[in-house]
């Protein structure tokens, strides 16, 4: 194709949403993805990770999930999910683009991929998310440690789980599912958390929590968080006592732990909770109560933080991690830049892409009628 006047980098849910909503617009672009197919990210989760939110309010605009689909979708039915996307709205993919570099030009976007190719465009999208960019904490003595070490983002399935005994770091989402497959599968698994985390089921009176938290939405933060702990205090109630200590109260959005398989582990004895880790040690960790105890392995389940790197010193970040902005989409340091997958809430990061590639859209066409070419 021509040179096109917007760049889109990234082919996962939020790329292929920001594509057909460019298209919609008639505004000329390309989708650079650093793999070798579109939804990369997604082909290298878990196998077991299925949506923690509602097929009606995960879909991409334009285009509903098939009716035989189940209510929660897997891992396997997202990924077919987004090729029928991209083939159904002919996005203009090109794989195995990885973007090293991004500067600025006068009134254009220079985007260097690691292959030494130079691409150049009037607007840029940043449809990057954050599971590219896993956060890794750094805790002392980590070299001493004899086994092994990994970031949750690695994990695949328990394999021979059985017998081992391993730590998971961290009281997300990711920490509670890998937690308990594992234990399921025969593993000796410890759960080290540092700050607590609000435990929610996944449905309530059979309506998914996600159809709730988006009723709930309007409300201010200090009031949904309110309501959240209260549904988990109500799932404790009907299933016992809670397993974790309250998550600390933040500016930031704060996604609840959603699903009781994690709680149900714990209280049947096949997870056992300890609390923050100080350091390795040469046999596994110490904790912050000053004990140690040995493992086999360790999994560091510490989330992700938005992968923003090619960008450099050109942005600046808000206290939550992510490039400040206004309006979710619009960079606060340059026109002509745009986030879209950047925005996380209880209402859901997928729910969230498609109202965001809409307002991304829009403010492009704008700004590219409002905009010389360089």
């Amino acid at each position: 194709m021509a040179r096109p006047d917007v760049l889109v980098i990234g082919a996962g849910p939020a790329g292929l949403a920001t594509s057909r909503e460019l298209a919609r617009a008639g505004v000329a672009h390309a989708v650079l993805e650093r793999g070798d197919a579109i939804g990369h990210t997604w082909t290298h989760l878990y196998d077991s990770l299925v949506l923690h939110t509602g097929k009606h309010l995960s879909v991409l605009p334009g285009l509903p999930y098939p009716k035989a689909t189940p209510l929660f979708p897997s891992r396997v039915d997202f990924i077919e999910y987004l090729r029928t996307y991209a083939a159904r709205f002919n996005v203009p993919v090109e794989t195995g683009a990885d973007v090293s570099a991004i500067e600025r030009e006068a009134r254009e976007w220079i985007v260097r991929t690691t292959d030494g190719a130079t691409r150049r465009a009037r607007a840029l999208v940043i449809a990057t998310g954050v599971v590219a960019n896993p956060f890794v904490p750094e805790l002392p003595n980590r070299s001493a440690f004899g086994g092994r070490v990994s970031h949750s983002v690695e994990y695949r399935r328990p394999g021979d789980a059985r017998g081992r005994k391993l730590a998971i770091v961290g009281a997300g989402n990711s920490a509670g599912e890998i937690a308990a497959e594992l234990a399921e599968a025969g593993a000796d698994v410890t759960l080290a958390v540092r700050s607590g985390a609000a435990i929610v089921p996944r449905q309530l009176f059979g309506l998914p929590i996600q159809y709730v938290s988006l009723l709930l939405s309007p409300l201010p933060r200090a009031v949904q968080r309110a309501i959240a702990v209260s549904l988990g205090a109500v799932a404790g109630r009907i299933r016992g006592s809670a397993v974790l200590p309250p998550p600390p109260r933040s500016p930031c959005p704060k996604i609840p732990l959603i699903g009781l398989h994690l709680a149900d582990a714990i209280k049947a004895g096949r997870v056992r909770v300890r609390g923050a880790v100080e350091a390795f040690t040469a046999r596994g960790l110490r904790f912050a109560d000053g004990g140690d105890e040995p493992f086999d392995e360790v999994i560091l389940a510490t989330g992700y933080r938005a992968a923003l790197a090619p960008l450099g010193q050109l942005i600046h970040i808000d206290p939550c991690g992510f490039a400040c902005r206004r309006h979710r989409v619009e960079s606060l340091d340059h026109p002509g830049l745009y986030f879209v997958g950047h925005t996380y809430d209880t209402r859901g990061a997928i729910f969230n892409i498609g109202r965001d590639a809409r307002r991304a859209a829009t403010g492009i066409s704008a700004y590219l009628r409002s905009s010389p070419s360089a």
